[in-house]
């Protein structure tokens, strides 16, 4: 029996996923997390052969929730299974350690399958989206993401420099170099850039 662990904040989603998933005669829905800290919770509590997570979610997103799981050393195979069809988040996902990555759109039985592949020690990933993220490189540093994240949500260069613990000036720098990698004009169009790529 492959033990499973479902994490996305949207409760019916959630519900219907665990409800798929329980039809599998081989595949058991052992807990289920709404938001990224409860799932690394239980993930530590219930030890489930395979996790599957949305990307954005409360607290930890997706991909922060595989990148402490494989910190801690966990066992258990991560899925990332979105709505977000972006190469960027791709990458960052294979780089957090995550062993899959599917569409939600996809059919049900395809997430199963996966499920299946990725607890026998291989990959499940969308095979377009696979080729298009290796064609597409992200070209900012983690600092530089961090900072035009916080700007795209609206924050001002001292605010980001408090929150992150730099100067102004650095900030700034960052920002800059971040606008320019992306031909953008300005610190929002670079946010909203790099948010349709996958790179926040």
């Amino acid at each position: 029996m492959i033990r499973v662990l479902l994490a996305e904040d949207q409760a019916m989603v959630l519900g219907a996923l665990a409800a798929l998933l329980e039809i599998e005669r081989d595949i058991s829905v052992v807990a289920q997390a709404r938001d990224g800290k409860a799932a690394l919770a239980a993930a530590q509590e219930h030890r489930p052969d395979v996790v599957i997570t949305d990307i954005e979610m409360p607290v930890l997103s997706g991909l922060e929730l595989a990148a402490e799981l494989k910190r801690i050393g966990s066992t258990a195979r991560v899925i990332i299974l979105t709505t977000f069809a972006r190469p960027g988040y791709l990458r960052r996902a294979l780089e957090a350690g995550a062993s899959g990555y599917l569409l939600k759109d996809s059919p049900s039985e395809q997430l199963a399958n996966a499920i299946r592949r990725v607890h026998a020690g291989g990959r499940a990933i969308d095979p377009e989206l696979a080729v298009e993220a290796w064609s597409a490189e992200d070209p900012l540093t983690d600092r530089e993401r961090q900072v035009l994240r916080l700007a795209g949500d609206g924050r001002s260069s001292p605010e980001i420099a408090e929150e992150l613990g730099l100067s102004d000036g650095t900030v700034r720098n960052y920002l800059s170099e971040a606008i320019s990698k992306l031909g953008a004009h300005n610190r929002i169009e670079a946010a909203r850039l790099a948010r349709t790529r996958g790179w926040l």
